[in-house]
């Protein structure tokens, strides 16, 4: 572990429309003490051509043998990670420059071991949708359980107090995995600033019908968290509700 060091931890598969912008919103960082670890999970498009044209040492670019899903890719990526702080990056969003800058002060001042950040949504084609996602100032155990609040491009965490985290192989929900594992261990606290831009693509899990993305969260509290097959139906019940409440709540047209 490299005091100081953020890894920052990027799956790849097919993005090779979005993944250059994606890398290059890493390097923009005003916070230059990181390294970029993407893990390729077999993509069939240009993602190797686009990835290789970067030249920054600090970028580990590997690759599955074979298609795995995002847990495992996850997971590989994470055991190589070096860092004193991990953060998350998909292939497909982006940072603003000073996010991890802002992001490693705020948790060392208030010496907090996980956090996250408000983001906005953006369209495939990098356009603002105007629409700003917050959260609870703070993210106890019990609130995660009802929903997982931070997204994935905005949390971050200290491996000195929580490890390298690896988590079952799910095929969704497996950073909502992560989430679980650590708010056992600390609270998660938020820093109010738009610090992120999520983007909506047609085909992610944001239009699966409901079926689907109840069989999803059943699939993470029963197998990924170990719950008994009723309860893990209670928890994903309750997250369905949990997520029209933070709809209403958390996603604003301004910041």
């Amino acid at each position: 572990m490299i005091d100081g060091l953020v890894s920052v931890i990027m799956p790849s598969w097919n993005t090779g429309r979005w993944i250059a912008e994606s890398i290059e919103s890493v390097i923009n960082q005003t916070y230059q003490n990181w390294e970029l670890i993407i893990v390729d999970d077999c993509s069939t498009d240009n993602t190797d051509e686009i990835v290789n044209s970067f030249k920054d040492a600090r970028i580990k670019y590997l690759k599955n043998d074979v298609n795995s899903g995002a847990a495992i890719t996850r997971n590989r990526a994470l055991r190589e990670a070096q860092g004193e702080w991990i953060a998350f990056l998909d292939s497909d969003d982006l940072w603003v420059q000073n996010k991890l800058e802002k992001m490693v002060s705020f948790m060392k001042t208030h010496n907090y071991s996980f956090a996250y950040h408000c983001y906005e949504k953006i369209d495939e084609d990098s356009n603002p949708l105007n629409i700003f996602v917050s959260g609870p100032r703070i993210v106890t155990k019990r609130k995660m359980y009802h929903y997982g609040y931070p997204g994935c491009l905005a949390f971050m965490y200290s491996t000195k107090e929580h490890g390298l985290i690896q988590i079952k192989d799910i095929k969704k929900n497996n950073d909502y995995a992560i989430l679980l594992k650590l708010c056992k261990q600390a609270n998660c606290y938020l820093l109010e600033e738009n610090l992120a831009k999520y983007r909506i693509r047609k085909k992610s899990i944001s239009h699966d019908k409901l079926s689907k993305k109840l069989k999803s969260h059943y699939d993470l509290f029963h197998i990924c968290d170990e719950k008994p097959a009723l309860i893990a139906f209670w928890y994903a019940s309750w997250n369905m509700l949990y997520g029209l409440h933070k709809k209403r709540k958390y996603e604003n047209q301004h910041f």
